[in-house]
């Protein structure tokens, strides 16, 4: 029973958070003109990625910060005859398929939702896959890392300090060429792996807007990738073996 609910809870956050975000931004915003339609194309990006992280990043922490602090189910798997980076490699993985959902269940919904207008060119769809990958390994891998940083007391601070500036400096309502004007905070955002995510689904999904250069995304995604991972999977050795 508690399963089946639990993947329920998993279902309905994968879907529902999407849905909800084309809706707001693509439907309502711009169907009472306070946006142009084509603003509707190029949030499209912005929203899977900000579906894909959040979705990754919460399937991971959160279930890691409750087994390690409140039900402790952890450590009967840490008694596998493994090594014991598997099972973080485990929860990354399937954070990982969670991620990936939720940002391919954005496509339908938007094609449904906000059309007529709505002009997605996936040209290349090979590296579009691969982009997605990357974005859902990285939402997965920060999952990993915040999950053995952020103690139980301080998921709210989380929250509101790391994943919000995250997403409004994440060049996700916004190409990153749109702060010409503030070069200042133009290279400062490029610190924030998310940018990279936007700006990388938007080359690939919407080239006809103006986008970061792909070897820059492709080189920047995989290198937060790794970083994210070496430091997520430290952090788990040294919760596991406390």
């Amino acid at each position: 029973m508690l399963r089946g609910a639990t993947s329920f809870l998993l279902l309905l956050q994968t879907f529902l958070q999407p849905l909800l975000f084309v809706f707001i931004f693509g439907r309502v915003m711009t169907g009472n003109g306070l946006l142009p339609a084509a603003y509707k194309s190029l949030l499209l990006p912005g929203i899977m990625a900000i579906s894909m992280v959040f979705t990754g990043m919460w399937a991971v922490a959160m279930p890691l910060i409750a087994e390690f602090q409140f039900t402790r189910e952890i450590e009967d798997r840490l008694l596998a005859p493994i090594d014991i980076s598997w099972v973080a490699i485990e929860k990354v993985v399937a954070g990982l398929i969670q991620a990936l959902v939720a940002g391919l269940t954005v496509i339908p919904l938007a094609w449904i939702i906000l059309r007529p207008g709505l002009e997605i060119h996936i040209n290349n769809l090979p590296l579009f896959a691969g982009m997605l990958f990357l974005v859902a390994s990285f939402s997965a891998c920060g999952g990993l890392a915040l999950g053995c940083t952020v103690d139980q007391q301080h998921i709210g601070l989380m929250f509101s300090m790391v994943m919000t500036p995250m997403i409004f400096f994440g060049c996700t309502y916004y190409p990153w060429s749109s702060l010409a004007k503030f070069p200042i905070l133009q290279k400062i955002v490029l610190i924030n792996p998310l940018a990279y995510a936007s700006e990388g689904l938007r080359a690939t999904l919407v080239p006809q807007f103006p986008h970061l250069s792909l070897p820059l995304i492709l080189v920047a995604l995989s290198f937060f990738d790794v970083l994210l991972l070496v430091l997520g999977l430290r952090q788990f050795r040294k919760k596991a073996v406390s």
